[in-house]
């Protein structure tokens, strides 16, 4: 289990440092790469760059505070705060009828959840769980 969680870890890390890439590239750039990426025209530049630097972060918080051994329970948390922007990702590409282009941020959204399930639950960092009763 602690394995999965890792890999799951690492992966979504590598998701959120490319997707951070939004942070530095024109956004008429970006939608120029395909049918995928149309949605950048309905932000500004300021909030692209704000996505892009939420999700650097995520990839910061989703594998140094267990590697480092420095409050653990910040690996979890970040991962619920992923489960909140690919929420946001899927309703925001619902909303434009995007539904051939969804699947990945689906896929992104489950991996989150099993990663906030696993790192709250069964596959918690030892010292900093909580502990219910005596």
């Amino acid at each position: 289990m602690d394995l999965a969680l890792w890999i799951v870890a690492g992966l979504m890390a590598l998701v959120c440092l490319l997707g951070s890439l939004k942070m530095f590239l024109p956004r008429e750039k970006m939608a120029a790469m395909g049918a995928s990426a149309q949605w950048v025209m309905e932000f500004g530049p300021g909030a692209l760059k704000a996505i892009g630097a939420v999700e650097l972060l995520a990839a910061a918080g989703l594998t140094l505070p267990a590697v480092l051994d420095i409050a653990p329970v910040l690996v979890p948390v970040t991962a619920t705060g992923l489960v909140l922007l690919f929420t946001g990702a899927v309703t925001m590409r619902l909303r434009r009828g995007e539904r051939a282009t969804i699947a990945a941020d689906v896929v992104y959204l489950g991996l989150c959840l099993f990663l906030v399930w696993g790192r709250f639950g069964p596959g918690a960092f030892a010292g900093w769980a909580p502990t219910i009763g005596p």
